[in-house]
C-alpha cells in the first residue's frame, strides 16, 4: 500500500506541476488612489481524473467511512467506504464536538448570554468551584478555555476516565491543580469545552442542545441529535456530538461562507476572525490552534480543520473554496498513520485537484462508494 500510495503522490504532484494558471492582465490604474477590494477568487470544480485517483486511494485507507468535498458551495465529490453509514446519518464526531462549542460561545457573546472573551469563567461557575481555590482559578477567562491555555491540569488523555466517572464533571474539572498560568502553553482537554457547556446552561437557563438547535441546527438545515450528558444534566461539550458527514460540511460550509446562511448573519464574522487567530500551538502536531480551530498550511494555502478522535475531521481552504469532511471508524488504538493518510488526501490530491480544476461540468457527482 505505501507503494501505491508513493506512485499516488507522485503521478499527483507532476500532474498538478503542468497544469497552467491563466493569469489576467491587471486592470488600468484609477484616476487617483485608493483602497481596492480583492478581486474574486474564480474556481472551475475539480479536475476529473485527479478526484478519481485520490478516491482510489481513499479506498486504502480501511478506517475511512465517508469523504465530502464541496467547492463554491457545491457537493462535487461524496463518497462512503468501508460500509460506512449513509451521508445524512448522524455519525459521532468526537472532538469536532468542540468547533461547534466554539461556534454556540460566538453566538452566545453576540447575543449577550456571555460578556466575551475575557469573562472570567468564576461569574458564571463560582458555586462549583473548590471551597478553598488556587487563586489562579478566578484568572480563568473564556478566552482560555477556548484556546486550551487554561492552565488547569488536563482531562483528556491518561486522566479522562478518571474525570468522566466522578460524580460531577464541572467540579472535577475546576477543582484540577495548575500545570501552568491561565494564558500559558497549550493543554488540550475536554475538561476546558465542557466548561463552556455549563457556562452556556448556567448562563441561558437552557440546556447546549437547545441553543444547538436553535442558533446552528435550525439556520443551517441541519439536525443535531441529543447526545451524551454529564451527572447533573450538562451536554458533553468536548465529546461526543453527533452530526451526519453532510451536515459537517454545511458546518463548515457556514465558515467558509464568513457566518452568512443565505441572507441570515447565523454566526459573526469577527468570531470567526478570532477563531482562525493563532493563540497557541498544538505539542503534538506543531499546527496553531484558534477557538476551536487547528491552523495549518500546505503547498502555500491557509487551511483551517476540526479534528476528532480517530479521524472526523472538516478541512477548509478558504482560498480555494474547499470545504472536505472526512469520517472514520474511531474504534481501536489512536491511529496517527491513517491521520496522515487522511491529511496527503487533502494535500496531494484535493488541493491539486482544486488547482487544476476543469470545466465546471467536468467535475460530476462521484457516486458513494459501497
Amino acid at each position: 500500500m505505501r507503494a501505491r500510495l508513493l506512485i499516488f503522490a507522485t503521478t499527483l504532484l507532476a500532474a498538478a506541476c503542468q497544469q497552467e494558471r491563466a493569469v489576467q492582465a491587471p486592470a488600468a490604474p484609477p484616476p487617483a488612489p485608493r483602497a481596492e477590494a480583492p478581486a474574486p477568487v474564480v474556481t472551475t470544480g475539480l479536475d476529473p481524473a485527479l478526484m478519481a485517483a485520490t478516491i482510489a486511494a481513499a479506498e486504502e485507507l480501511p478506517r475511512l467511512r465517508s469523504l465530502i468535498v464541496m467547492r463554491d458551495g457545491e457537493q462535487l465529490s461524496a463518497n462512503r467506504f468501508n460500509g460506512g453509514p449513509p451521508l445524512d446519518q448522524p455519525v459521532n464526531i468526537k472532538s469536532a464536538s468542540k468547533t461547534v462549542i466554539s461556534a454556540l460561545v460566538g453566538i452566545a457573546i453576540e447575543r449577550g448570554v456571555l460578556e466575551g472573551p475575557d469573562q472570567p469563567i468564576l461569574t458564571v461557575l463560582a458555586d462549583d468551584a473548590p471551597e478553598n481555590p488556587d487563586p489562579q482559578l478566578a484568572n480563568v477567562t473564556v478566552d482560555h478555555l477556548l484556546s486550551m491555555r487554561a492552565g488547569l491540569e488536563r482531562t483528556s488523555g491518561g486522566n479522562y476516565g478518571r474525570w468522566v466517572t466522578s460524580p460531577n464533571w464541572v467540579r472535577y474539572a475546576l477543582s484540577r491543580p495548575f500545570d501552568d498560568e491561565p494564558g500559558g502553553r497549550m493543554l488540550y482537554s475536554s475538561g476546558s469545552t465542557h466548561l463552556l457547556s455549563a457556562m452556556l446552561t448556567r448562563a441561558s437557563g437552557r440546556s447546549t442542545h437547545d441553543l444547538a438547535e436553535e442558533w446552528l441546527a435550525e439556520p443551517l438545515g441541519v439536525r443535531i441529535p441529543r447526545w451524551q450528558r454529564d451527572p447533573q444534566g450538562v451536554y458533553f461539550g468536548g465529546n461526543n456530538m453527533l452530526m451526519s458527514p453532510e451536515d459537517m460540511a454545511r458546518f463548515g460550509e457556514l465558515y467558509r461562507n464568513g457566518g452568512r446562511v443565505g441572507d441570515e448573519q447565523v454566526l459573526p464574522a469577527t468570531w470567526i476572525e478570532a477563531s482562525w487567530t493563532p493563540r497557541t500551538a498544538s505539542p503534538w502536531s506543531g499546527s496553531g490552534y484558534g477557538y476551536g480551530w487547528f491552523l495549518d498550511e500546505a503547498r502555500g494555502y491557509e487551511i483551517k480543520y476540526a479534528r476528532g478522535y480517530g479521524g472526523q475531521m472538516i478541512y477548509l481552504v478558504p482560498a480555494l473554496n474547499l470545504t472536505v469532511v472526512a469520517t472514520s471508524d474511531p474504534s481501536g488504538e489512536r491511529d496517527n498513520t491513517h491521520q496522515r493518510g487522511l491529511n496527503r488526501l487533502l494535500t496531494e490530491g484535493i488541493i491539486p485537484a482544486a488547482e487544476a480544476g476543469g470545466d465546471a461540468g467536468a467535475s460530476p457527482l462521484m457516486p458513494a462508494a459501497l
